[in-house]
């Protein structure tokens, strides 16, 4: 169904407790575009896209997600600080307060569903009180041709409702805004807050519990594409780490950009119909597929525009620096037809080291891929988080933490067993700093990682020589194609070597301080992987 197409069936919500509610059902793009503009909750840009705020919240809340807790998730969600537990009826006594608060109201209903290949196919009915969270359900959830609206049956319910306010003492919430899962009643239930992030996260982390519990498949936060040989590549990475970027390669079709599925079969498909792109610092030059893809249709979330000209200025992040686009994936040009890649041949762990002492490509054993990959590590730069005045470390378990129900060694264990069945090489990217840390070095440039990603995929690293990292113990090429040879080592584009080697310690005792948690329940080979003493 494109972005264009008018759709006349109405629906009724009092299933869901929503009574008398004016319903705007599967309204087009173009239609939810105009909406939102006529509310004054939007303006168009002059590239023709969306531009919105989503208010006090800019990104996720991880400490208001919640998962109740019952006879399904009781035994099997990994319980703590991120996976945090809702009693029953606190959502019971929450859901009926937020149906109810709908009632009467306008609201915008969408159908869609997730997960491209039809066998692992999930129904989601999007329920919203504005137009531009539909239109972000619209792009990034995949869309139903209007025969398939006929009969359609919701497997899982979204509500998103940024106007309800909880009431801490009341419901049982940390404060105004939540997310939580019921996964009895297969619904996601947002309120309190804008960012649009949190209804693609809330889907994502549903799948993230489904898929592997009931399919035996690995969901995996991550982006891929497809070579001309049929190659699948993935490419594991937190945010700002370049997981969307890198993926975006012109000679080989995009599967997805953050969320995909790992199949018994050997495939790998995408769970979403559109893209969910950091714009901070976006150029044509550099980033030329995203920056074309922000066009009608797309949704800029916090950019700062000119008033004059309605121009963007992605240099600007007086409002946030997780400035967003979504955008649905036919935007982009080079695709891969039905979101499904067979054959995983790569894998890339991406890391924004702002130490600058991880090398910018390094090859990993199967048991230093299953640690890393528990890892999930990169590190925060200054000035993105209040009181952060130098590099922070940020280990966020299999590259998605806040996402992931079960315990983070049950998907290292299915991704450790599917490396080595299929025979993938693993690669570790450091798209961070060379030459020393934030402040002191630089920050590896693209068109270096692009050549060494390259290099990996046409097996040019193959048959190079390899050093082993002192303290991490990976291999470091000593040589790639269109990329000088002095960068590969990181040791070497430090000014004081001794230094390096100091702070090469410091890091390796980070991660060994992290992994300390997951110990008891990682094997031999995992924790031979582990960074030297």
């Amino acid at each position: 169904m494109n972005n264009n197409t008018p759709f006349t069936q109405s629906i009724s919500l009092e299933d869901l407790g929503i009574e008398n509610a004016k319903i705007h059902y599967q309204l087009s793009a173009n239609e939810l575009h105009d909406k939102t503009i006529a509310l004054h909750q939007g303006i168009e840009t002059a590239n023709g896209a969306l531009a919105i705020n989503t208010g006090e919240y800019t990104g996720r809340s991880p400490q208001d997600r919640f998962i109740v807790k019952d006879s399904i998730t009781e035994n099997k969600v990994w319980w703590g600080k991120v996976n945090i537990p809702f009693e029953p009826k606190a959502f019971d006594a929450l859901y009926k307060k937020v149906t109810s608060y709908l009632s009467n109201k306008e609201v915008y209903v969408r159908d869609s569903y997730v997960c491209a290949d039809p066998n692992y196919r999930l129904n989601v009915r999007v329920v919203t009180e504005t137009p531009w969270a539909n239109l972000f359900c619209f792009n990034m959830f995949l869309r139903p041709e209007a025969k398939e609206l006929e009969n359609f049956a919701a497997d899982w319910t979204l509500l998103c409702v940024p106007s309800f306010m909880a009431d801490p003492a009341v419901d049982g919430t940390r404060q105004s805004n939540f997310a939580i899962l019921d996964f009895t009643k297969k619904i996601a239930l947002i309120g309190g807050t804008g960012y649009t992030g949190e209804m693609k996260k809330g889907i994502f982390s549903a799948l993230n519990f489904i898929l592997p519990v009931d399919k035996n498949t690995l969901p995996m936060h991550c982006s891929a594409n497809v070579g001309e040989k049929g190659d699948t590549a993935i490419f594991f990475g937190l945010s700002g780490t370049g997981k969307t970027t890198l993926s975006a390669d012109p000679q080989r079709k995009l599967i997805g950009d953050d969320e995909h599925g790992w199949t018994n079969e050997n495939t790998v498909f995408n769970f979403e119909g559109g893209c969910y792109a950091k714009v901070i610092n976006l150029s044509e030059e550099n980033e030329p597929d995203i920056f074309r893809a922000i066009k009608k249709g797309a949704i800029l979330e916090n950019v700062v525009i000119n008033k004059e000209t309605n121009e963007v200025d992605f240099d600007d992040v007086s409002i946030t620096q997780n400035t967003r686009v979504s955008y649905p994936i036919y935007h982009i040009d080079n695709i891969q037809p039905g979101s499904i890649g067979k054959n995983p041949k790569n894998i890339f762990f991406l890391t924004a080291d702002a130490y600058g002492i991880l090398p910018p490509i390094s090859k990993l054993t199967p048991g230093q891929a299953a640690y890393h990959f528990i890892s999930g590590y990169t590190a925060k730069v200054a000035g993105t988080e209040a009181g952060i005045t130098e590099p922070q470390p940020n280990f966020s378990a299999c590259f998605g933490a806040p996402f992931m129900p079960l315990h983070p060694t049950k998907y290292a264990e299915m991704l450790s067993k599917k490396i080595q069945d299929a025979d993938v090489k693993v690669w570790l990217i450091n798209t961070g700093w060379t030459g020393g840390p934030y402040g002191v070095g630089n920050r590896m440039k693209l068109k270096y990682t692009r050549a060494m990603i390259t290099a990996a995929l046409n097996g040019e690293l193959d048959n190079v020589e390899y050093v082993n990292h002192r303290v991490f113990g990976i291999a470091i090429p000593q040589s790639c194609p269109n990329v000088p040879a002095e960068i590969l080592n990181p040791r070497n584009t430090w000014k004081d070597e001794k230094l390096y080697d100091t702070k090469s310690n410091e890091l390796g005792q980070m991660f060994r301080t992290n992994f300390a948690k997951f110990e008891e329940f990682a094997n031999a080979e995992i924790m031979a992987g582990a960074p030297l003493a």
